[in-house]
C-alpha cells in the first residue's frame, strides 16, 4: 500500500466510523467518492485552516450533502478545527458536525447544501462572484483569482434546479468552475435506470461545457489529470465524470442497500480490511495528517501570505478601492447606504415597484458593488440599474445580471455569490413564483445570508393575467419561515425605508413586495415605523379609538378612506400600518400594544392576500382566501368586495354602531 491509498483508505475507515458510530449517516458516497476528495485537497484545493474565510480562497461545496462524514473527515485531517471527537460526534446534538454541512457552523464549510442541487447553483454563484470582483475593482486580477469546486451526485442532477444552474454557467462561461460528478448509477431507490436514461456527457456539451471522464474512481493519477485539464478551461465550465462504486468495500458495494445505512461492525470490518488498513476505530496514522500539512496546509499558507504581500502593494496604489474591498467583504455595506431618506413631494403617487427602481438608482451611487437582476422580467419588476451594463463573459464586471426564467437557480446562486462574500445582491420576480425559489430563500435564512427579493404584483390587482398569476398564499408562506423578513410597503417612503433595511441586514434575508398599481403617498409614513414593523399611521381623534384597523401595501390608502367615512358616521378607528409583521414582533410588548391597543377583539386586519396568520394581530379579518379571477385590476378589486366601503360595513358590524 503507497502513501495515497494508506491515506484514502483512512478516510473511507473514519467515515464508517464515524456513520457506525451516529447509527445513522450515509456511507456509500462517502466510500465512492473518498479518493475525489483526497486528490482535490492534497493536490489543487488552495484554502487556509488558519484563516477559513480568507477572501481568495478557492470554494468547495458538498452538493450531495448527505456524504458530510467525507468532508468532515478530510477537514479533520487537513487541520481544520474539526477533532477526533467532533467525528465522534457526528450527527448529535450541538456537534460541530451536524448531518448536512453548515455553513456558519463547521470551520471549512463553505455552503450549507443538502437539499439536491442546491450546491451546484450556490457554486455558480460563488464563481460569478469571483469573477465580477475581479473586474470591479482596477488591477484586481491578483485579488480575486480562484477556482470554484462542487461535488454531485446522480440525485443532484436529476433535480430540475441543476439544469437551470448548469445553464446559467455555460451561459456566462465560468471557466473556473469545476464540477466533480460522482457517477455511480445508484439512487436510493435503486439503479439510476429506474428512473433516468439520459446521455449526461451531451447534456453538458449542449450547455456550453467541458466535459472529461474519469472511467475508474479509485485511479487517483486520472482524477488529478482531470483536474488540472479542467484549470486550463479558458471559455467554459468544465464537469469531471468520475465513475465510482458506491458503498465501496462493502459487502453490498454497488446497490442502493449502502446509500444510506450504516456499514456495522462486521461489514465496517470487511471493508477495512479489504482496504488493508488495519487501525483502531478512528485510529489515523500520523503519516496520514503529515501528508495533508506537506500538501493541502503548506500550499494553502503559502499562498495566503503571497496573498496578503499582493494586497499591501494593491494598497499602496489603490488605496479607496482597497477601502471598499476590506469594508465589503463580509457583505456589511451599512457605512455607503443613504442617512437619510429621498424625499417625496405631497401629492406623489406611482407604484412601489416604480419607486422600488428609483431608490435602486439612487442607491447605486453610493452602494457600489450592488448587482442583480430578475428572471426575465426586468421590466415589469422594475430591476434595472440604469446607466449600468449588463454581466456578460466579455463584460463581467456589469451590475444587471440576466439569470432568465430560472427563478430557482437565480435565488440560488444570490445565495452562492453572498456566500463567497464583497458584493451586495438582490433578485425579482413577481410574486406568485417566490413559490419556485421557496427552498433557496429557505436556505438563505438558515445560511444567514442578508438576500433581497423584489416581488411585483403583490395581489389579485394583477388583474387580466387571472389566478395563476394572483398571488394570495404567498405572504403567508414567507412570513411563516423563520430569519425572513417580509416587508409590503405602502408608498415610496416605505420603499424607500425597506431598501435601507435590507442592505443594513447582515444575517437576514429580505423580500420586498411590490405594487403593481400606483398608490398615493401617505402623510405620516416615515423610516422609524417601518423599522419597527408597525406603527400608527392614521391616530383616532378621541382618546381611544372604537377600533383600529391593521393594514398593509396598497391597503393602508384604503383603510384611511376608510377611517374618513367612518368618522363622518361618528366611529373613530386608529390606521396602523403594518408592513413587517417580523420586525413587529422583536418590539418589546409596550410597543406593540402602544401600536395595537389592548382591544383585541375591536381589530381588524385589511390584506388583498389571504387571511392566514392575521388572527395573531386582529380577531377580525378581510382578505381573500379564493384564487382569483381574470378581469381589469378594478374590476376583479370590486369582484372580490375589497373597497372601502365594504371596509366601512366591517368596522360598522365591530363596533356595533
Amino acid at each position: 500500500m503507497n502513501n495515497d491509498q494508506l491515506c484514502v483508505a483512512a478516510i473511507r475507515a473514519t467515515c464508517i466510523d464515524g456513520i457506525n458510530k451516529a447509527k445513522s449517516g450515509h456511507p456509500g458516497m462517502a466510500l465512492g467518492s473518498a479518493p475525489i476528495l483526497y486528490t482535490l485537497f492534497t493536490r489543487h484545493l488552495v484554502s487556509s485552516p488558519s484563516n477559513p474565510n480568507w477572501i481568495n480562497r478557492d470554494r468547495f461545496v458538498l452538493s450531495a450533502g448527505h456524504a458530510s462524514m467525507l468532508l468532515y473527515t478530510v477537514l479533520h485531517m487537513a487541520n481544520y478545527h474539526i477533532s477526533i471527537d467532533d467525528l465522534k460526534n457526528f450527527r448529535q446534538l450541538d456537534s460541530l458536525t451536524p448531518g448536512h454541512p453548515e455553513y456558519r457552523h463547521t470551520p471549512g464549510i463553505d455552503a450549507t447544501s443538502g437539499p439536491l442541487g442546491q450546491g451546484i447553483a450556490q457554486a455558480v454563484g460563488l464563481a460569478m462572484a469571483e469573477r465580477t470582483l475581479a473586474h470591479m475593482y482596477a488591477d484586481a486580477e491578483n485579488l480575486f483569482n480562484h477556482y470554484t469546486y462542487a461535488l454531485c451526485g446522480d440525485g443532484c442532477l436529476e433535480e430540475g434546479l441543476s439544469q437551470e444552474a448548469i445553464a446559467l454557467a455555460g451561459v456566462q462561461k465560468l471557466n473556473k468552475l469545476i464540477l466533480l460528478y460522482d457517477s455511480n448509477a445508484i439512487t436510493l431507490d435503486g439503479g439510476l435506470d429506474l428512473s433516468s436514461n439520459e446521455d449526461t456527457k451531451k447534456r453538458f456539451l449542449a450547455s456550453n461545457w467541458n466535459v472529461l471522464e474519469v472511467k475508474d474512481g479509485n485511479d487517483i493519477e486520472a482524477i488529478d489529470k482531470a483536474i488540472k485539464k479542467a484549470k486550463k478551461s479558458k471559455d467554459k465550465p468544465t464537469l469531471i465524470i468520475v465513475h465510482t462504486i458506491i458503498g465501496f468495500g462493502s459487502k453490498n458495494e454497488n446497490t442502493c442497500k449502502v446509500h444510506g445505512s450504516p456499514l456495522g461492525e462486521e461489514d465496517g470490518a470487511s471493508a477495512k480490511a479489504k482496504y488493508g488498513y488495519n487501525y483502531a476505530p478512528f485510529e489515523i496514522p500520523e503519516t496520514v495528517y503529515e501528508t495533508f500539512k506537506q500538501t493541502f496546509v503548506n500550499r494553502g499558507e503559502k499562498a495566503m501570505r503571497k496573498w496578503k504581500r499582493t494586497f499591501n502593494a494593491y494598497r499602496k496604489e489603490h488605496l479607496e478601492e482597497a477601502s471598499k474591498i476590506e469594508s465589503t467583504l463580509n457583505n456589511d455595506v451599512s457605512k455607503y447606504v443613504f442617512k437619510e431618506l429621498p424625499h417625496f413631494e405631497e401629492g406623489f403617487k406611482d407604484s412601489t415597484r416604480n419607486t422600488s427602481q428609483a431608490i435602486l438608482n439612487i442607491l447605486n451611487k453610493e452602494v457600489f458593488n450592488l448587482v442583480g437582476g430578475s428572471a426575465d422580467v426586468a421590466k415589469s419588476v422594475c430591476t434595472i440599474i440604469k446607466d449600468e451594463t449588463n454581466m456578460t463573459p466579455s463584460n463581467p464586471s456589469g451590475r444587471n445580471i440576466n439569470f432568465g426564467i430560472r427563478e430557482f437557480a437565480m435565488a440560488s446562486a444570490q445565495n452562492g455569490m453572498l456566500l463567497h462574500g464583497g458584493l451586495r445582491t438582490y433578485v425579482g420576480c413577481f410574486l406568485v413564483f417566490s413559490d419556485y425559489m421557496k427552498s433557496a430563500i429557505r436556505m438563505a435564512a438558515l445560511s444567514k445570508l442578508p438576500a433581497i427579493y423584489l416581488f411585483s404584483h403583490d395581489s389579485i390587482a394583477v388583474g387580466e393575467d387571472g389566478p395563476t398569476h394572483q398571488p394570495i398564499e404567498h405572504l403567508a408562506m414567507l412570513r411563516s419561515m423563520p430569519n425572513v423578513d417580509v416587508i409590503r410597503p405602502c408608498d415610496a417612503t416605505e420603499t424607500a425605508a425597506a431598501w435601507k433595511l435590507a442592505l443594513l441586514s447582515q444575517e437576514t434575508p429580505t423580500a420586498i413586495i411590490l405594487s403593481r398599481q400606483g398608490l398615493p403617498l401617505m402623510k405620516n409614513s416615515n423610516y422609524e415605523g417601518v423599522a419597527k414593523g408597525a406603527y400608527v399611521i392614521e391616530r383616532e381623534f378621541g382618546n381611544k379609538p372604537d377600533a383600529v384597523i391593521i393594514a398593509t401595501g396598497s391597503e393602508v390608502s384604503l383603510a384611511s378612506e376608510a377611517k374618513a367615512k367612518l368618522y363622518a358616521l361618528g366611529i373613530d378607528v386608529r390606521v396602523v400600518s403594518m408592513p413587517c409583521q417580523e420586525l413587529f414582533l422583536k418590539q418589546s410588548k409596550e410597543y406593540q400594544e402602544e401600536v395595537l391597543g389592548n382591544d383585541y377583539e375591536h381589530r381588524i386586519s385589511v390584506e388583498m392576500l389571504t387571511t392566514f396568520g392575521w388572527a395573531r394581530f386582529a380577531r377580525f379579518n378581510m382578505g381573500i382566501d379564493e384564487y382569483g379571477t381574470s378581469a381589469p385590476a378594478g374590476d376583479a378589486i370590486k369582484a372580490f368586495d375589497f373597497t372601502s366601503d365594504a371596509l366601512v360595513e366591517l368596522v360598522k358590524k365591530v363596533t356595533g354602531k
